[in-house]
This record gives structure tokens, sequence and C-alpha cells, in this order.
């Protein structure tokens, strides 16, 4: 969390306090089930609570949500914090849970390697419309430890120089990005049916027709494919890993390791954790994770840079390009700035377009400070706006409690609500590509 009246010093120094009384990184121990606990704590001390390690999530007005087991919650308490019960992180699953189709888990999930083959299968069965892409690879493929290619999938109807790596191809683009952070497993199942939405109904749906037609739809289904082989790693117990596999740095254990991809990009990177073993650990420099460089060498290949270098630069209202990054959870549409409280000189327009999205899923239209609460430097969606103009929000995909809240949600919402709520979304956004300043 951002403090709103602590200078960072002093933040840094009630952290370190933290850190001293809690005797290290707050962790649960292996068979400790964690759970949501509501902290009530102020801006400032939530920030102190997740510099010592604790995984603080979005919460109410006057509280944070820590994830943990008893272990942390008696690590609060001793520190002078009062956590009560808020809800399960592990959801009940269906009775055919523990008989799954290969490459599933917790009730229907897919794993890295059925996202994988579900591009490439997409690929082979309409050649006329999808273009697989690699745009590079995992932490762990770089270092030789197995890993992944990050992989992309280009869909339109394809006619000369579209779904090529250009900035001047005829076509607006769509961006939609899914599972940067590994353990919010609804973003990567809505990626997945928003590409056979398009590839599939195309011949049928006049909709996805017209999308395609007219606009090419850029999807990166897994952003984070080694987190997300960790939390798949625990089957139907899925690990709560949030950031990526570097274990380079820190005497990090279990799901501690790791960068937080959404807090390394380039655009306006380290005001966030310099902690190794915090769950928003930004990394040893800008851009130091070879996925977010990879994620930045697409949007640098697809998008032109529409918008001056000044924090006040508006993006003109000619330029193209609209871009969602999925994450979980809130039911939130978060618009620029992350990286400080002032609006971003687009905001007004900002809103208007994020109306037209919540028009179809509900969600709350804001920035940071009106929705989740807190500042968040070196993100995917301020880059991409920052960066290049690109008309970029954040959906925080569920609520924070329930079957179908937190982040491992029942595999059964996903078709019961998530892709009922945000299909219309996704087609908005993809329609506005041409013109997103303008709506």
């Amino acid at each position: 969390m951002a403090s709103r009246s602590l200078s960072r010093l002093a933040l840094a120094a009630t952290g370190v306090l933290l850190t001293t009384l809690l005797g290290g990184p707050a962790t649960a121990q292996p068979a400790d089930t964690p759970v949501f606990w509501r902290v009530p704590a102020t801006a400032a001390q939530a920030q102190a609570l997740e510099a010592a390690g604790f995984d603080v999530e979005e919460g109410d007005a006057g509280a944070v949500l820590v994830v943990g087991g008893q272990a942390v919650a008696n690590q609060l308490r001793a520190a002078g914090f009062r956590p009560s019960y808020h809800d399960t992180v592990y959801k009940e699953l269906p009775a055919r849970g523990n008989s799954l189709e290969a490459d599933t888990y917790y009730g229907g999930y897919r794993t890295v390697t059925a996202h994988e083959n579900h591009l490439t299968a997409v690929a082979a069965a309409h050649p006329d419309l999808a273009t697989k892409y690699t745009i590079g690879q995992s932490w762990k493929k770089t270092k030789g430890q197995g890993g992944h290619d990050i992989q992309a999938l280009c869909l339109t109807k394809k006619q000369s120089g579209d779904c090529t790596l250009s900035t001047t191809s005829p076509k607006p683009k769509f961006f939609l990005m899914a599972q940067i952070h590994a353990r919010e497993l609804s973003t990567g199942e809505l990626a997945w049916r928003w590409i056979d939405y398009l590839a599939d109904g195309y011949a049928t749906d006049a909709t996805a027709k017209s999308i395609l037609d007219t606009t090419e739809v850029w999807v990166v289904p897994i952003a984070n494919p080694d987190g997300v082989d960790i939390v798949a790693s625990g089957g139907n117990s899925p690990k709560l890993q949030r950031k990526n596999a570097n274990n380079s740095r820190g005497s990090c254990t279990g799901t501690n390791i790791g960068v937080d991809l959404n807090r390394n990009s380039t655009f306006k990177w380290g005001a966030d954790s310099n902690s190794a073993c915090a769950e928003t650990y930004q990394g040893v420099s800008a851009g130091s994770e070879p996925e977010v460089q990879a994620l930045e060498k697409l949007a640098r290949a697809i998008f032109p840079d529409q918008r001056g270098t000044g924090n006040n630069d508006p993006a003109p209202s000619t330029a193209k390009g609209t871009m969602i990054t999925l994450h979980s959870y809130g039911n939130d549409i978060i618009i620029p700035w992350g990286f400080t409280q002032a609006t971003s000189p687009n905001d007004a327009q900002y809103r208007r377009l994020g109306a037209k999205y919540s028009a179809s899923n509900g969600y709350l239209v804001g920035t940071n400070e009106e929705t989740v609460g807190y500042d968040t430097s070196g993100t995917t969606d301020d880059f991409t706006y920052g960066e290049l103009g690109v008309a970029s929000v954040t959906f925080e995909v569920g609520g924070s409690s329930g079957t179908c809240g937190g982040f491992l949600p029942r595999y059964t919402c996903v078709d019961s609500t998530f892709w009922p709520k945000n299909k219309g979304a996704l087609i908005t956004a993809a329609k506005a590509a041409a013109a997103p300043y303008q709506q």
C-alpha cells in the first residue's frame, strides 16, 4: 500500500521496526491453510506490513486484507494489529475436482502447457485469422532451468500487412494481457475464452466478424508462465505464487521468491518494494525481468509512440490502440495514473471509455486512489499509456470474498460470472481501438 502522508524514509523505518518485531518476513507455515484476514490499518501501516513481508491485498475503508494462516494472524496480533477472519482463499471444489482432464488443476483451470497447445491449435485451425508469436522467454528458460517461451496470438481477418510486428500496419489494435500475477487464476481463462469467441465465432457471430474484419486483436494469455507453473504445481491446493520464479536475490523461500512483473516495467519504475521477499518486489532495476522485456518489446513493435514525454502531455484525440491487463480481484476498472495520485492528462476520456466498459461488467471506474487505494510504480498499463499513448486500463476481476471471489475462485465462476460480465467489455475495447479517446 502507498502512503498518503508519511515520507518514504519514515515508512522505511516503520517497516524495519515492524520486521524486527515480527522476527523477519511473514510467511505461513506449509500446513497452515491460508485465509484472508481483515486488518484495520492506515495506509502507512499497510505499507509497513507489506515492507515486512506480509501478503497485503485490497480491503475496504480503513482496512486491508492480509493472506496467511494462523501463524500470520499471530504475528499480526503480536505487532498490535487486530486481524479478523474475512474469507477462505481456497474454494470448495466441484465433485469432479479430483478427476480432472489432462493439463488442468483446481477444478479445471488450464496449465501453461494447455495454454501453449491452445494457441498452436487455434493458429492451425484458423490460418486466415490467427498468427502465433514467440515474443520472449521466461526467467527460468533464460537460465536453462526449463521454463517457457512467452507467447502471443494475433487475431484478424488477414490482409496484406496484418498481424505483423509493425507500428504502421493498417488496422487499429487491441492488446489483452492476462495472468501477469500468476495466482490470479480467472484472468488466463478469460483470455482463452476471448480467443475462442473471436476465432470460432468469426463464421457465425456478426460482432466477432466485424471486430476481426477491422481490428487486430493481440492476446498474451499467460504473461508469467514460470509463476503459473508454481501455482499449478499445488494441484487442488494451488500455490499462491504472485511473482515470477527469479530466485537469484535474497533468502526467500516458497512463494516469496521472484519479482513482481507488474512493478518491473520501465515507465516510472522504482517506488515499490526493494525487499526481495515482498509480494511487490520491483526487481534490481527497471525492466530487469525477461518477461517484462518481452511484453514491452511487443508493445513497442505494434504501437507507435503517440504521446509526449511529460506527465501532463496528453495522448492526442487521434491516438489509436486499446490495452487491458487482467488482474484479480476487486471488481474495478483502474485508469491511469498508477504511479501518482495525480490524474492523467486524458482523465476525462478515460472515464468515458471506462463507463462503457462498466456498462457490461458493472465494475467501479477510477484511479488507484479511487479504487484499490494505493499507488503502483512500474506497471504495464502505465507503460503502454505513458510511453506510447495507448488507452490502457486494468480490470480487477471478481470480488474479495465468496465462491467467486479472491485469487482462487471456483472454476465454474469463469463461465457463470466472469466471462458473461466481461465479454461485452472486451468487445467494447476492441471496437474502441480505432479512436479510444473519442468515445
